[in-house]
């Protein structure tokens, strides 16, 4: 529990710094891409072997990497297309709705266990997850032809989490865990970086060290997000149905509350009834254990 628990801080720390961007004004695009090279050069540093390129590329999981790289990148665009369009309560609904992909994925290919406490709190986590996150009084309006942004975010998060859970399972030696991680985040970093070009051809680029010290902020914990979270899918005593239901529910209380507290959010009734159903998910999945 103990690399569920840390995976839980991090990633926490990855959304509040995402809030201080805002206030900031932190170019998010900018902020990303280093955040992908600092989480890569983490990943390098961690990595107690040596560092053999042709061994990295004849390894089961590079191509992997490659995709999951990809997507990384793809699915964040998609994030930004649907704040834009469809708002931010959108936006994150459907990037943390998306953990029913991977639980789904580890009830039906890896036979997990499925006891009514078990399915009780997964659903209860989802209404919850639904709740917290939407900060208006009135439900989700999505206009018919932004549809397919937030979709792409679902279907995108869920990929991500379940090709970690696949190759961690079938590829990933314990070892090769900080390299793995690295190689991902490195992926990420280059198939971003024509994204920069692009905005330098339009002429508006202008890279600050701002932008740069806010990725370093981001990237080191986003490293150990990763890096935790795959070393909790190892453990024998807990499904991975079961780590992705409390990592992101925990995350979601964790970054709400800490919301609260620093940044002076009001939360309406319909997001602290989600945090009860939130809390009563966590235990009822738990103790299903």
């Amino acid at each position: 529990m103990t690399h569920l628990l840390l995976s839980i801080l991090a990633s926490s720390w990855i959304l509040i710094t995402f809030k201080l961007f805002a206030k900031y004004n932190v170019n998010t695009l900018q902020a990303i891409i280093v955040n992908y090279i600092v989480a890569c050069i983490s990943g390098l540093i961690a990595y107690t072997e040596p560092i053999d390129i042709t061994s990295i590329t004849n390894s089961s999981w590079f191509y992997g990497t490659i995709i999951l790289g990809f997507i990384f990148i793809l699915v964040f665009n998609f994030m930004a297309i649907t704040t834009q369009k469809n708002g931010l309560s959108v936006a994150a609904v459907a990037s943390k709705m998306s953990v029913a992909i991977p639980v789904i994925f580890g009830i039906i290919v890896y036979k997990e266990s499925t006891g009514i406490l078990k399915i009780i709190g997964i659903i209860i986590a989802l209404i919850a997850v639904y709740m917290t996150s939407m900060k208006t009084v009135g439900g989700i309006s999505i206009k018919k032809e932004n549809l397919i942004y937030p979709l792409l975010v679902f279907i995108g998060g869920g990929i991500i989490d379940t090709s970690l859970k696949f190759m961690e399972t079938n590829y990933v030696a314990k070892l090769d865990i900080p390299i793995f991680s690295a190689t991902i985040f490195g992926f990420a970093a280059i198939l971003g970086i024509p994204l920069l070009a692009y905005n330098a051809i339009k002429g508006t680029l202008n890279i600050t060290p701002k932008n740069i010290i806010a990725g370093i902020c981001l990237g080191i914990p986003n490293y150990f997000s990763i890096y935790f979270l795959i070393q909790a899918l190892r453990n024998e005593n807990l499904d991975s149905s079961t780590v992705f239901i409390i990592n992101n529910v925990a995350i979601l209380l964790v970054s709400t509350f800490v919301g609260i507290l620093f940044f002076k959010e009001r939360l309406i009734l319909k997001n602290w009834i989600g945090i009860i159903l939130a809390i009563i998910s966590i235990l009822l999945v738990t103790f299903s254990i």
